[in-house]
């Protein structure tokens, strides 16, 4: 028998897969951003002389205590989309931005690592978790007819909803580790 749309429940590995699948990919990025900032930076700062300088300052006293801080703050905010995903069988509006974004964010790794014409933190996960997971977990949304559908206008909302996160998430993280003071 074939399932028809609406006949399939959105299970746990939809729902919480999110956080499972964003853990991964933080994990690559929990080894890899500190050092690699410390490398790269110099040529960086080189090769892309338009980047204004506040970026580069901003960007290069990123340690690894304060990076796994913000990596924490995202984690609770991904862990509560997801349960909201599940509390509701994936139509929550918050978990599906928050997979958006998610889908989102693995497109922006690979776009920081073909402009840099190699590996950049984050973009091992990108293509073999991030991005299939997505894809994956949209495609389930929507076989159980819960899927949003989704606009241009989402898409820009979702890599806001993303930035904002990832912004916040390092203003916490300055704040708890007394870099931003």
């Amino acid at each position: 028998m074939v399932n028809s749309p609406g006949d399939e429940k959105v299970g746990a590995a939809v729902t919480l897969g999110l956080l499972a699948a964003w853990a991964l990919h933080d994990a690559e990025e929990l080894a890899t951003v500190p050092g690699w900032w410390r490398r790269e930076l110099p040529a960086l700062r080189e090769r892309f002389p338009t980047v204004p300088e506040a970026v580069w300052r901003r960007a290069g006293p990123v340690d690894g205590r304060e990076f796994a801080v913000a990596v924490g703050a995202m984690a609770a905010l991904v862990a509560g989309a997801s349960a909201a995903g599940r509390l509701t069988g994936g139509r929550s509006a918050t978990y599906q931005a928050a997979l958006n974004a998610f889908g989102l964010h693995g497109l922006v790794h690979l776009a920081q690592a073909a402009l840099v014409r190699g590996c950049t933190p984050g973009s091992a996960t990108s293509p073999l978790v991030v991005v299939p997971f997505t894809l994956w977990a949209r495609h389930r949304l929507r076989r159980a007819g819960v899927l949003r559908a989704t606009r241009p206008r989402d898409l820009a909302v979702g890599l806001g909803f993303a930035g904002a996160a990832t912004a916040g998430a390092h203003a916490v993280a300055r704040r708890l580790t007394g870099h931003g003071a």
